[in-house]
């Protein structure tokens, strides 16, 4: 399933492979597999070729081994599935989303200087 923009939303597998692919950056096959371990090989390679045609990864046929790319950023990704989440669960509400997920674990010191910052620079663009 495509998001407003085209871009498809990434199944729990395919973010798992994407997760691999931000973190090392481009892979071959092998590699991916042997960062997910519980896939198999032959699981790893479907799942990108079906990524690919999905356009959520790129591949680089140039070495013999090719090499997998993820095609979106992880950013763009999460900002995506958050939308779809805000959406679909919080009514396209993001304060009832930041209440539920502030209400749901607790936040580190770090964390809640990182909000208070987002939220004043927001204000300050709003000014």
């Amino acid at each position: 399933m495509a998001d407003r923009t085209g871009i498809p939303r990434p199944t729990d597998s395919e973010l798992a492979i994407l997760n691999v692919l931000w973190e090392r950056g481009p892979s071959t096959v092998r590699e991916v597999n042997e960062a997910l371990s519980e896939s198999g090989y032959t699981t790893v390679l479907k799942m990108l070729q079906i990524m690919t045609d999905k356009g959520l990864v790129v591949r680089d046929e140039t070495e013999r081994a090719h090499v997998y790319a993820a095609a979106i950023s992880e950013q763009r990704t999460q900002r995506q599935l958050l939308a779809d989440l805000m959406d679909r669960a919080f009514g396209g509400s993001p304060a009832k989303l930041v209440m539920q997920a502030l209400s749901g674990r607790k936040a580190t010191a770090g964390d809640l200087n990182a909000i208070r910052e987002l939220l004043d620079r927001l204000e300050g663009e709003g000014k």
